[in-house]
């Protein structure tokens, strides 16, 4: 059985005038509809898709919806619902009770009406030669919608897309974000060691092969942006509006760019040296960790699980072996001795063991003791379970 990586692609549609106004009209006629089916699942305490299909499709199929985007749009409302209870599951948005969880369960979920509309290939046909795609729209089907893309994205779209395609409208501009399912590379055999890699804020990555990764410079630029809103927001000019819009998904683009970069020489490492790759598992750490106000804009700017998700799938594609460990006590265990102890590390940066002496940074102690919880949890998980023989 061939195992594979979902992989998507984005594709910028180039439509001419008639075009932009038949796809942002579409786009508001499924959103639109996609809150009005939120609000019957809301009422009726969130039915499974078959059931909220009875109540919902003969009026979407009234609102001029075809039927297969009648369905997308029923069935991406169960997702939104879906994710919402993972969420509430998760403790993601707080304790039953708190003010964010109320509000989120007090009122149906309500739709962008620029937010994403999936397509499948009956809705959505490539040309990929000729560089255009033709789709469906609430005033009938637009052929030959031009679209441009990196000639690796063309090859990747070429090679391995299947399934369904994300129509979105982003800062007047649209966009096509096709899934693409590429082959899982085999396992490079045993490997010989664990890359461990701590993920912090004041540094990105640490592994224990030596690479640190600092986010002086990522952090810099995020105070730097911080300010600048800030400025821009005051001034409230139709100037300052327009210098923010442009500048509104800046900083994500560059923090993703250097999380692929970064996410590349962990993987590169550990490809070449054959180890596999030992992660934290850093799920809810937001609201387990109680930190001052002046803290918390640096928390929860910490793109960990981009990088992890980078890391993940950058390694399932050549082979290396990855596995996720208890972050518990990381930053406080002697990676030479064992011992644990709260006062081992007695600045961010330091670790000065109490019981052996042993020093070193704080990030690479911790990033050797992720390597070898890594190599534990590998070895358990590749060991045999048949009884002996009697």
């Amino acid at each position: 059985m061939v195992l594979l990586v979902k992989i998507v692609t984005q594709v910028k549609l180039l439509p001419e005038a008639d075009q932009v106004a038949a796809l942002r009209s579409t786009l508001r006629a499924v959103n639109d509809a996609a809150c009005w089916v939120s609000s019957v699942a809301f009422e009726r305490g969130v039915p499974r898709e078959y059931e909220l299909r009875k109540h919902t499709y003969a009026e979407l199929k009234a609102r001029g919806l075809g039927a297969q985007v009648a369905q997308h749009v029923i069935r991406k409302t169960c997702h939104a619902y879906a994710t919402l209870k993972a969420n509430i599951k998760a403790g993601n948005l707080g304790k039953p009770g708190s003010k964010r969880r109320t509000k989120a369960e007090s009122k149906p979920i309500a739709f962008r009406l620029k937010a994403a509309q999936p397509y499948d290939d009956r809705c959505l046909s490539w040309q990929l030669d000729a560089k255009t795609v033709s789709l469906w729209t609430t005033g009938g089907r637009l052929k030959g919608v031009r679209f441009t893309c990196s000639p690796d994205a063309l090859k990747m779209l070429r090679d391995y897309r299947q399934g369904e395609s994300d129509l979105i409208e982003r800062d007047g501009s649209f966009y096509l974000i096709a899934t693409c399912d590429v082959p899982e590379a085999p396992p490079n055999g045993t490997p010989t060691g664990f890359v461990g890699v701590d993920l912090g804020i004041a540094n990105i990555a640490t592994t224990s092969t030596g690479y640190r990764a600092t986010g002086r410079g990522l952090n810099r630029r995020r105070t730097r942006q911080l300010d600048l809103r800030k400025k821009l927001q005051a001034k409230d000019t139709k100037s300052a509006k327009r210098l923010l819009k442009r500048r509104r998904r800046a900083e994500a683009r560059h923090t993703a760019n250097v999380n692929h970069i970064v996410s590349k020489t962990i993987v590169t490492t550990a490809e070449r040296t054959g180890h596999g790759i030992a992660l934290e598992d850093l799920t809810g750490i937001r609201s387990r960790v109680r930190l001052r106000k002046d803290q918390r804009t640096s928390l929860h700017s910490w793109s960990f699980h981009q990088l992890a998700a980078f890391v993940e799938y950058k390694a399932r594609r050549v082979g290396v072996p990855l596995v996720y460990v208890d972050p518990a006590y990381t930053s406080q265990q002697c990676s030479q001795c064992g011992h644990i102890d709260r006062k081992n590390r007695s600045k961010q940066s330091e670790f000065a063991c109490l019981a052996c002496g042993f020093m070193a940074h704080a990030d690479d102690n911790a990033s050797r003791n992720i390597a070898r919880k890594g190599e534990i949890m590998w070895t358990a998980g590749r060991e045999s379970r048949v009884p002996a023989p009697v």
